[in-house]
Formats: structure tokens, sequence, C-alpha cells
């Protein structure tokens, strides 16, 4: 028995790892999902959130090491180069309106608004607004992101924002929030990447310090395969994304974010006690 409970927490963390991975950094909610595939796996609880927010690092890991030449305009930073400066400045800029109302209003959030229905119905109202921008697209006034100013910057910032409630996505909601306030497709999309560093390190180790007394020794091998999978995962989803996006617009995430949220309605409809807390 105790070897049947251990390999079905195995495959689960094989399969969260993915959908960590694979959803993280695509307009489609990497918390969403994930919130949805752990009701379904009855993976659920303090432990379960603990590993759940564990194997963020994996797909924060992956993004460092995809732009690892990129950032080492920290050190020129250091040394006083002005384009480098620049770059730092405008994620600091960019952190702080999600860090302020993050603070102030995680706990709430956590508590109201972490169900698969609320989950369900941002896919929804996300899709949707995907399909008005890309239908609506401007021509974009800042092609890379080393064009950005701080006020460019700020603009993505509190569209960050709006990915506080589960479901809406934070890529979803920098890229498309960039590109409405006139960034390039790629430029927003690289940009999101680059804010998910800080935003996504200071989201994770904050909640990591607050649920650290439900870690223990014993977690080490199952934490450790889901952060693997993470990583390898969402690293392959970024460099697919950036030659994706070079020939696509985001349209199709759009409409997998409607018919996916209406699944989950029509199931939790058929079905009022699956997503039973």
């Amino acid at each position: 028995m105790d070897q049947a409970i251990a390999l079905t927490n195995y495959l689960n963390a094989i399969i969260l790892g993915m959908v960590e991975g694979v959803t993280e950094f695509l307009p489609i909610s990497s918390t969403g999902h994930l919130i949805i595939a752990g009701n379904l796996l009855d993976f659920t609880g303090p432990r379960a959130n603990t590993f759940e927010i564990f194997i963020q690092l994996g797909a924060i890991l992956s993004v460092l090491w995809h732009y690892r030449a990129r950032l080492r305009v920290i050190p020129d930073a250091i040394n006083g180069d002005g384009q480098a400066i620049g770059f730092i400045l405008n994620l600091a800029v960019a952190f702080l309106p999600a860090a302020f109302f993050g603070f102030l209003f995680h706990s709430a959030i956590k508590k109201y608004l972490f169900s698969p229905i609320t989950v369900a119905i941002a896919l929804i109202v996300g899709g949707i607004i995907i399909l008005w921008v890309e239908q609506n697209e401007r021509e974009a006034r800042v092609a890379e992101v080393d064009n950005m100013d701080w006020r460019d910057s700020l603009k993505v910032g509190f569209a960050q924002c709006l990915a506080l409630f589960p479901g809406t996505s934070r890529s979803g909601a920098t890229i498309i929030g960039g590109m409405l306030f006139g960034l390039s497709r790629r430029a927003a999309t690289e940009f999101s990447f680059f804010l998910a560093i800080p935003t996504m390190f200071a989201a994770t180790l904050y909640d990591l310090y607050k649920s650290r007394g439900d870690l223990t020794s014993s977690d080490i091998p199952l934490f450790a395969v889901g952060f693997v999978i993470s990583f390898f995962s969402a690293l392959v989803v970024v460099r697919a994304l950036l030659v994706y996006i070079s020939k696509h617009n985001f349209s199709v995430f759009a409409w997998y974010r409607i018919v996916f949220g209406g699944l989950v309605l029509l199931y939790a409809w058929n079905f009022p006690g699956a997503f039973a807390d």
C-alpha cells in the first residue's frame, strides 16, 4: 500500500511539474492549471500547495538559463553602463506594483479566489480579451526591450497586477498589456520573461517561507522530481514560444482558454462535488 501511494505521489509530481513548466510562460495561467489539476488528481492541502510553490522555481531557472548571456548586464550596470542600468531600472519599476498589491492582498486572494470555478471564469474572460486585442492590433511603438522607458515598464507592471486573480495568467497580463501599451509582440513577450524573474522569485520565496512548517526531509525526492520536470518543460516552451510568435499571434491561446474554461464549468455543473474543498 505504501509503495502504491509513493508511486501515485511521484506520478502526480511528474504531471504537475509538466503542467507548471508548460503553462508558466504561455498566456493560459499556470496557477489556474495547477489548481484544476491538483483537484482532479486529489493532490491538495498544505503539502501539495508547498510542492506547487516549489516547482515554480524550476520554471524560473529555465528563464535564467535561456537568457544567461543577456543577464550578464547586471555586472555591467554595477560598473556604470547606461543601457544596462536602464534595463535593470525598468525591471525594478515594473516589479513594484505587483509586489505592493500582492503583499497587501496575498492572503485574501489565496483564501477566497483559489478555486477551479473562479479560475475557469478568469480563463474565459482573459481569452475574450486576448481575441479583442489581436483583432484590434496596433502598430508597435517599441520594437525591442532596450527601447522601453520607465513609463512603458510601469504600465506593464500595473498590467501584471491583474494576474493576482488566479486564472488570469501573469504572462498573459504582461504580454497583452504590453502590446496594448505599444510594445511589439516580441518585446512584450521577452519583457514578460525578464519580469518573471524578480516577480516569481519574490512570490515563490515568500510563499515557501510562510509554508516552511509543511516541509520535511522526506519530501525532497518528490519535490526534486517536480522541480526538474518543471525546469526542462519550461525551457522547451520558452524557446518554442519565441519562435512561434515570429509568425503567429496569440489567438490560439485565447481559444484554448475559452474552451478549457468552458469545459471546467461544464464539468463542475454536471459533477457539483468534483471540486469540493
